[in-house]
């Protein structure tokens, strides 16, 4: 999912049959990225970094050591209150029944009521006073 971080709203959604990881999605998506465009992930991206030039995911400890509290403070910390636009965003979808849970409809429709739903959010974002 695409969200854009000024207003919050869902820019682009992907989706793909039974369990599927996200970057994998991403991956099959073939969204287009423009180079000077920031990407804030989580670390289930790690090789976006590979692939985008703007991809900026946190930092991950190293094995049998721990992350430097520097690195935790600043790095880690800043990316997590830039992606709360995200997160809420997905909370937004969760509050459908539909996206909480294990989805029990028609497997060809859920690509449908996932953009449907999205365009009602957005329309909701648009026009909320």
């Amino acid at each position: 999912m695409l969200v854009a971080f000024e207003t919050g709203q869902i820019i682009a959604t992907a989706v793909a049959t039974g369990r599927t990881h996200d970057f994998k999605v991403l991956k099959r998506s073939r969204l287009p990225f423009v180079s000077t465009q920031l990407c804030l992930a989580d670390r289930g991206y790690q090789g976006f970094a590979k692939r985008h030039a703007g991809a900026c995911t946190p930092t991950k400890k190293p094995r049998k050591q721990s992350l430097p509290k520097a690195e935790k403070q600043h790095h880690n910390r800043a990316l997590a209150r830039l992606r709360v636009r995200v997160e809420h965003a997905i909370r937004r979808f969760k509050i459908f029944r539909i996206f909480s849970g294990r989805y029990r409809n028609r497997r060809k429709r859920f690509g449908l009521r996932l953009n449907l739903i999205a365009g009602l959010l957005n329309f909701e974002l648009a026009h909320a006073s």
